[in-house]
C-alpha cells in the first residue's frame, strides 16, 4: 500500500514539474484605470519617486520600512532603495526612461524575499478630460517561479495592489 502511495506521489510531482516547464518564459501584469486629470498632473507623481510615498500601495504596509533616495532628482537616473517587513522585502528600482507626459519605465531589482529583476512601466494616454494609465510589471520567469506560479497567482496578488495604487493615484489627481 505504501508503495502504491508513493507511487502516486512522484507520479504527480513529475506532472506538476513538466507541467510548470511548459509554462512561458516571461510574465506581465498589467493594470489600467482613466483618471479625471490631463497627463501633465499624473506624470510628476510617478517620474518622482519621492511622491510615490502619496499614492503607492507598498508604503503603506510598512510605514517603519527604511527608505533611500539617490541619483537624479526625479526622471532618468532617479533611484529608491528601500528595506521593509516581511511582506515589503528589499530592492531597489531606478527610472531607466522618461519621457513627459506619457511614458517611465523603471529597473526593478528585488532582493528579499526573492532574487528578480524586473522591469516596470507607467504609460499615460490622454483620452478627452480624462488619462489613461496603464502599469505593468513584465521580465524573465525562471523554472522555479514557473513551479511557483502553478500555486501563487501572481497576477491576482500583484494586481491587487496595482489596482489599489492606482485607485490612490487617482483620488490623489483628481482633488
Amino acid at each position: 500500500m505504501f508503495k502504491k502511495i508513493a507511487i502516486v506521489v512522484v507520479v504527480l510531482i513529475v506532472a506538476i514539474l513538466i507541467y510548470a516547464a511548459t509554462k512561458p518564459d516571461t510574465f506581465r501584469v498589467q493594470r489600467s484605470a482613466s483618471i479625471k486629470a490631463p497627463p501633465e498632473k499624473i506624470f510628476p507623481l510617478v517620474n518622482d519617486l519621492h511622491s510615490h510615498a502619496a499614492w503607492s500601495p507598498w508604503e503603506k504596509k510598512d510605514p517603519a520600512m527604511k527608505r533611500t533616495h539617490s541619483g537624479a532628482a526625479s526622471g532618468k537616473g532617479a533611484v529608491y532603495e528601500w528595506d521593509g517587513n516581511k511582506e515589503i522585502g528589499q530592492g531597489r528600482m531606478e527610472i531607466t526612461e522618461s519621457t513627459p507626459p506619457t511614458k517611465v519605465v523603471f529597473a526593478m531589482h528585488f532582493i528579499k524575499p526573492f532574487e528578480a529583476h524586473n522591469t516596470a512601466e507607467f504609460t499615460l494616454e490622454p483620452r478627452g478630460d480624462s488619462t489613461y494609465v496603464t502599469w505593468a510589471i513584465y521580465g524573465p520567469q525562471p523554472y522555479l517561479a514557473k513551479v511557483m506560479h502553478l500555486f501563487f497567482n501572481m497576477d491576482r496578488m500583484i494586481g491587487q495592489e496595482f489596482e489599489a495604487g492606482l485607485s490612490s493615484l487617482k483620488a490623489v489627481t483628481e482633488k
